[in-house]
This record gives C-alpha cells, sequence and structure tokens, in this order.
C-alpha cells in the first residue's frame, strides 16, 4: 500500500540527511570555477533570471529552469533563481520529521548511526557534481540547519530515492518504462515512454521543475526534476540519449555508495550512444539495485543497464524493436538472483510488465499521442477494472511525472499536474539548447502546438471520487494507528468511491478488526480477496486476517 508509507518515507529522509559531523574530505574545492555570486532578478511572481539563468513558470503550472556555466556557477544559478522552491522540498521531506521522531534522544542516536553509514559517500560522487551541490547549498533556509549543515543535507538527499526503495518490503517506487522503433513506431524512429511513480506527498509533487542545463563540459542536456535535485531520474540530452530509472528489488545497503541519480547524470552529461553509456555506468559503485534505461538516437535503440551492489548486466531485446521495462531485471546475469526472482513473484512487477505488453500489441505502430495514453491507462489486464490507485496499474494515480521521448528530433514530452493527467507538454532541445538563457528569456521554452492535451478522466466523478478516497483513506489509517474512532458513514463512503479496489475492504477490515467487530471485519477481508490484490505480502496479510479472525470465532 504505497500511498500509506508516508512517515516511514519521512524516517528515510530523516535517515539519509541527519547530521553528519563536517569534514574537510566532504567540501569540494571550487577555487578553480567562477566564484561570482549571481545576481537574480525579479520580472514578475513566477519569473527570475539572472546573468546566465532563468526560471519561470509556465501556464501548465510546470517551472522550467535554464542555466549554463561551470559546475560551481550551474549550482550557483540553479540555487539562486530556484531558492524558495528549495524551501518548499524541505519542508516536503523534513516538516514531518519532529512529528515522527519527537524524541530528542532518539534524533540524537539516528544522527550518530548516520554520521556512520555516510562517512564513505563523498568519495564515490565525482567532483563536479558536488561543486553544484555545494553552489546550490548557498541558497538553502536555515530552517533544517539541525538536522546537518547545508551541503551534507544536500548531498544526502541524492541517496533518498536509493533507500527508499532499499528497505525490504517497502515499495516507494514502481515505475513502468517502455521503447518501440524500427516497425513498431508508426515514422520508425525511437519512442520512449515512463511514467516516475516517486510518491514523496503531494506538496512534494507540486513544484516539480524541467531543466535544461548547458554545461562548460559534456553536452546539454534536460532533466525532469525538484529544487536542490542535480541528479537524474528522467532526462535527454542534445545528442538525443535518454535515462529514465526504474527501481529493483535489494538487500538493505550497509552504507552508501554512488546514488544512482547521479551516475544517472554523469551518463546524461557525458554519453552520446549506447556503449558510451554501458562503460561510464561500469566504473561506479552503488548500494542499490537499479535498471538504467537507455535510449539512444545514434543507435536508434534501447537497453537497460542493470546494476547492483555486486553484480552489472545489460538487458538487450533480439529480434524485436521493442523494450519493456518495470521493476524487475532481464538479463542473463540475474537469472537467478534471490532478490530479483522474488521481486517478480511477490511485487506488482510482473503485473505491470504484462501490462505493457498487452497495450503494446494492440498498438502496433507507437506514436507519442499513442504512448501517452498508455501511461495514463488505470486499467489492469485485459481491461479489467482494478481499483483506482492500484499499484497493478500502470497509472497509479501518484506519479511525480510521466514522459515520453523522441530522441531523433530532440522531442520531450512531460505531464503538467495532476498526476500524468494535465497536458503533456512539448520541448525541443534543439530550438532551446541553440540560445543562452538571457536570450531565451523573451521565449517560451514549450511548444504549444506539439503539446498533448490533459486527459478527460480528470473532470469525471470517478477522478473526483478517487481524490475522496485519498483522503478518508488516510483518515482511517490514522485511526487504526491511534485506536481512534470513525463514523460508519466514513468506512461506507470509503468503499463506495472506490468500490473496485482491494485496499478499502482491507482499511475496513483492519479497522473492524482493531475495534474487535470480528464478523464485520471477517467479510471485510473475504471482499478484499474477490479483489485485485496488489502483492504477495498484502495476501498472505489478509490471510493471516481471516485465519485469526476464524479461530476467534469458533
Amino acid at each position: 500500500m504505497l500511498k500509506t508509507y508516508w512517515n516511514i518515507l519521512v524516517f528515510i529522509l530523516l535517515i539519509t540527511s541527519c547530521g553528519v559531523k563536517k569534514s574537510l574530505h566532504d567540501i569540494p574545492d571550487v577555487s578553480n570555477y567562477n566564484q561570482t555570486i549571481p545576481e537574480r532578478n525579479q520580472i514578475s511572481d513566477s519569473t527570475f533570471t539572472t546573468e546566465n539563468g532563468l526560471l519561470t513558470k509556465n501556464k501548465y503550472g510546470q517551472w522550467e529552469l535554464y542555466v549554463s556555466g561551470d559546475p560551481y556557477q550551474i549550482g550557483l544559478q540553479t540555487g539562486s533563481l530556484s531558492q524558495e522552491l528549495m524551501a518548499k522540498q524541505e519542508t516536503a521531506f523534513l516538516g514531518k520529521v519532529e512529528e515522527l521522531v519527537p524524541s530528542k534522544t532518539k534524533q540524537y542516536l539516528l544522527r550518530k548511526v548516520l554520521a556512520w553509514y555516510n562517512r564513505k559517500m563523498y568519495l564515490h560522487v565525482p567532483e563536479e557534481y558536488k561543486s553544484e551541490i555545494l553552489g546550490v547549498s548557498k541558497y538553502a533556509g536555515d530552517s533544517y540547519d539541525y538536522v546537518a549543515d547545508d551541503y551534507l543535507r544536500l548531498l544526502y538527499f541524492h541517496s533518498a530515492h536509493d533507500i527508499g526503495h532499499a528497505l525490504q518490503d517497502l515499495a516507494l517506487v514502481g515505475c513502468s518504462s517502455f521503447a518501440a522503433w524500427g516497425d513498431k513506431t508508426e515514422d520508425s524512429s525511437l519512442i520512449i515512454g515512463r511514467n516516475f511513480d516517486f510518491y514523496a506527498g503531494d506538496d512534494f509533487a507540486k513544484n516539480k521543475i524541467i531543466a535544461f542545463i548547458k554545461p562548460t563540459n559534456g553536452y546539454n542536456f534536460m532533466s525532469v526534476t525538484w529544487a536542490g535535485m542535480m541528479g537524474v531520474v528522467s532526462g535527454m540530452n542534445d545528442q538525443g540519449l535518454t535515462v529514465t530509472i526504474n527501481a529493483g528489488k535489494s538487500d538493505i545497503p550497509l552504507i552508501a555508495k554512488t546514488p544512482i541519480s547521479i551516475l544517472t547524470r554523469e551518463i546524461l552529461q557525458y554519453a552520446s550512444t549506447i556503449d558510451e553509456a554501458i562503460a561510464i555506468a561500469k566504473k561506479r559503485q552503488v548500494f542499490v539495485s537499479e535498471s538504467i534505461f537507455i535510449g539512444s538516437a545514434k543507435d536508434n535503440h534501447a537497453v537497460t543497464i542493470e546494476v547492483s551492489p555486486n553484480n552489472f548486466g545489460v538487458y538487450n531485446v533480439e529480434n524485436s524493436n521493442q523494450l519493456i521495462c518495470s521493476n524487475h531485471f532481464q538479463s542473463d546475469a540475474y537469472a537467478t538472483d534471490e532478490n530479483n526472482l522474488k521481486q517478480i513473484a511477490e511485487s506488482h512487477s510482473q503485473y505491470r510488465f504484462e501490462r505493457m505488453e498487452e497495450l503494446l500489441s494492440e498498438t502496433p505502430k507507437l506514436t507519442v499521442e499513442k504512448a501517452v495514453s498508455i501511461l495514463r491507462n488505470t486499467e489492469g489486464l485485459k481491461n479489467k477494472a482494478i481499483g483506482y490507485g492500484n499499484e497493478k496499474a500502470l497509472n497509479q494515480l501518484l506519479a511525480h511525472h510521466g514522459v515520453v521521448f523522441k530522441p531523433e528530433q530532440g522531442l520531450v514530452w512531460v505531464s503538467a499536474n495532476p498526476y500524468q493527467l494535465g497536458e503533456f507538454v512539448a520541448y525541443n532541445l534543439h530550438t532551446i539548447f541553440k540560445n543562452e538563457p538571457s536570450e531565451t528569456a523573451a521565449k517560451s521554452f514549450h511548444n504549444s502546438e506539439l503539446s498533448i492535451e490533459a486527459d478527460p478522466f480528470q473532470f469525471t466523478q470517478a477522478y473526483l471520487d478517487y481524490e475522496t478516497y485519498r483522503v478518508l483513506s488516510r483518515e482511517i489509517s490514522k485511526a487504526i494507528s491511534t485506536d481512534n474512532h470513525v463514523e460508519q458513514n466514513v468506512l461506507d463512503e470509503l468503499i463506495a468511491v472506490n468500490p473496485n479496489y482491494w485496499e478499502a475492504y482491507y482499511l475496513v477490515g483492519t479497522y473492524y478488526y482493531k475495534k474487535h467487530y470480528y464478523t464485520a471485519a471477517l467479510q471485510a477481508f473475504e471482499k478484499a480477496q474477490t479483489k485485485e490484490i496488489t502483492t504477495v505480502p498484502d495476501q498472505e496479510q489478509i490471510d493471516w486476517y481471516i485465519k485469526k479472525i476464524k479461530n476467534k470465532l469458533k
């Protein structure tokens, strides 16, 4: 039940960012970079400029950032322009820490543990990216100085993604990706679609940034990101190389090494072909398992690079012009990997994989519009209604963003809020990078003519009911954990607004069980069993409740 893990995520972020004693080894040397502090000009309440940077909010509610320079200057420009957004993101990450861990003693102990855990991360992050992060950190607010020094706090935020999906039985990331080319697309050129299903609370997803970076070294690139994040989760460079990430099943790491988002940033900035991307990936030591989905205009092809702390593989489809990736590995290197086999057997990864196969088979010639339609699909296999928010759906109605790439043409489409349902806003990298940031200020980043209209689903009663479900499910989950009372009409409404979702019946059953209403709880759990349950552990938990209740009713 991914959406119920907010408090656990805050705990994870506390762990990955708690105070670490500053060491001279942690601070990058930026003496060879431009030290000029950028002067920010406010054009309006949603447009800011510096000499080499621009931040503006488009009509779709997305922030568009364009900066250029050496690593330290990119960091300074980014921090100066996005400082208010960065403060909001930090609040989204850490605002509930004291609510979760109110004890000062426990906070102190966590800081001690993580001082040890993160002690070697600086050895695994390239100096230029540490320099960028140092530049950004100059504009971090003072609200969370008690957690850690600004630079270290932002540096360790880059491992939050890794830690989040590494914890056993905790799926905070359930991304889906696919690519088609040759005879599988309408014009034979490569098309890639992906959903980034990383949920860190509603506030976290409100201010996504489409960043365009023009570094002094390497290739120009774009990335879908958030303030303070210099790593890459979804991006494309001006050579037509794309990078997205899909989490795999990991053991709990014992020491932090290279965060995946930093590795993918390096690939995006310095690779123009699949072989170059593989060579970079082989250089770095990671501390979780991840599929790095690579698309290449030069190769007119896509592969997945599958990395983990002790293994490395590349999955390259043969006799097919189509590649699909969810959250398990496919290369021979992981054919007998126990974590991967467990992921396939027990998670929702294989189900989503088969759903992508099914939808792509119904679309013999993929187009951008059809790719967007697949990313927005809320149904299960054979178009079964499995409940809104079900993690077995490609569109789980929680994605931070959906994105479609057409690398050869330098085109990318990024979803506007909410989820993947807003407009998919089009950008042309070839056009954008012809100009410097200062020259772009008077022009539009996006291409309205190529943008894809919003999904009408968001204007339906079914969508409104789902949003009601989200509110009610949190209320009931809190009541379960605190043993508070919930009115019967609230329990009834929870099921009424999302009747095909197993989780609704599970929550009601759990509430009844806690209140010792065993007959009512049994009915709810047995009803949940008739729905499409997300994972094997979820199914086992329901079975456990049913067994316990039947024993009590004997």
